[in-house]
C-alpha cells in the first residue's frame, strides 16, 4: 500500500471522527435547547413506580388539553389517546410550522377544513376539534390507542403514534385526578413580577368552560364575576387578588370524576401552570405545593390554613 493511499484514509478516517464529535456536539445543543439545560425547570409525573418528565411548556400544553376533554365530560381514555396524538405530532410544542400547512399540537391543516391558522394555534380549540373528531369514531376507547388517533389523524406513519401510549397513560392518570398528588413541577426564582388571581380565574375558565367556578354576586368587588377569592383578603384585603379558591365539584357528565380526583385535577393544573402564571402556592386538603419549595413536591401542609380542606382547591400568586 502506498503512503499516499495511508495519508487520504488517515484523512478520511479523521474527517468522519470530525463530523461524528460534529453531530453529538449538535446533538446535545438540541437537547439543551429543548430541555432548557441542567437544572432548568421541568415537571415531572410519578407513578406506580413509573416517570415521565416534560418542560414547563409542555405541561402546559397537556394540562390544557386534558381539561378541555374534562370539559367536555370525557374518559380518562379520551385524554390519553389526545396526549399521545400531540407527542407525535408536536412533541407537545404549540409550533407554527410542519408538513406542508400543518400547525399546532396535533398539526391540524387550514387546507382541511380544521379552521384558520389562528384558531388552530390555540391549544383549547385544537384540542377541542380534536376531541370533535375522536368522539365520531365508534368505539373509539375500546381501539387500540394507534387505531383510534389515526381514524382522526389520517397520518402517514399510524403506527408511530403507539409508541407514546406509556407515557401518555402516565400523563393523563396524573392531569385528570386518578394518580393523586403524582404531578409536580420545580421552579425558578421569579422575576419579582407579581401574580394575579383574575388572570388565573381567566385561564382556568377558558380551558375548564365556565362551569368549573360558580358565580359569586355581592362579592366584595359586587360585579358579580365567577370565581371566589379566598385567603386573609376574602374580604377586600392584601390577599384578595392574590388568592382563588376553587370549589371541588365533578365535572358535568363525568360520573368517574369524585370530589377527591376533580380537585387533584384542578391542582396539578394550577401546578402546571404556574411559572406561566406566578403560582406560588396550590393547596388541596392537607397537601401544599410551594414555589420557594418546588423540588419537594407535593408535601403534608401541616399549617392547618383555612380552605385547605377537601372542598376547595385553593391557588395563590406571587406577591
Amino acid at each position: 500500500m502506498s503512503r499516499i493511499t495511508v495519508t487520504r484514509r488517515g484523512r478520511l478516517l479523521r474527517t468522519v471522527a470530525a463530523c461524528a464529535v460534529l453531530l453529538a456536539l449538535i446533538g446535545y445543543g438540541i437537547a439543551q435547547l429543548v430541555t432548557g439545560g441542567p437544572g432548568a425547570p421541568r415537571c415531572t409525573v410519578r407513578a406506580n413506580g413509573q416517570s415521565y418528565s416534560l418542560s414547563p411548556e409542555q405541561a402546559v400544553n397537556a394540562a390544557t388539553i386534558s381539561a378541555v376533554g374534562s370539559a367536555r365530560g370525557l374518559p380518562e381514555r379520551a385524554v390519553t389517546i389526545a396526549l399521545a396524538t400531540a407527542m407525535q405530532e408536536s412533541g407537545l410544542r404549540n409550533i407554527h410550522h410542519g408538513d406542508r400547512d400543518s400547525l399546532g399540537l396535533f398539526q391540524q391543516r387550514p387546507t382541511q377544513g380544521w379552521g384558520t391558522a389562528g384558531q388552530i394555534t390555540d391549544p383549547v380549540y385544537a384540542a377541542g376539534k380534536f376531541y370533535d373528531h375522536l368522539v365520531q369514531v365508534p368505539g373509539y376507547s375500546r381501539l387500540p390507542l394507534t387505531v383510534a388517533a389515526q381514524k382522526v389523524q389520517r397520518s402517514g406513519f399510524p403506527q408511530a403514534y403507539a409508541k407514546h401510549e406509556p407515557d401518555a397513560s402516565l400523563l393523563s392518570s396524573a392531569l385528570t385526578g386518578r394518580a393523586e398528588g403524582a404531578f409536580s413541577c420545580t421552579r425558578s426564582p421569579g422575576d419579582g413580577k407579581p401574580g394575579d388571581a383574575s388572570a388565573v380565574r381567566a385561564r382556568l375558565t377558558r380551558d375548564f368552560g365556565p362551569g368549573v367556578l360558580p358565580v359569586v354576586t355581592g362579592g366584595p368587588a359586587g360585579d358579580g364575576r365567577t370565581g371566589g377569592s379566598g385567603g386573609s383578603g376574602a374580604s377586600g384585603g392584601p390577599g384578595a387578588s392574590r388568592t382563588l379558591t376553587v370549589p371541588v365539584q365533578p365535572a358535568a357528565a363525568s360520573a368517574q370524576d369524585m370530589p377527591g380526583r376533580r380537585g387533584w385535577e384542578l391542582a396539578s393544573w394550577a401546578v402546571a401552570h404556574a411559572a406561566e402564571l406566578r403560582v406560588e402556592r396550590v393547596s388541596f386538603g392537607d397537601r401544599v405545593w410551594t414555589a420557594e419549595n418546588s423540588a419537594d413536591g407535593w408535601r403534608k401542609s401541616g399549617s392547618g390554613a383555612a380552605g385547605d380542606s377537601p372542598a376547595a382547591v385553593r391557588i395563590t400568586t406571587a406577591q
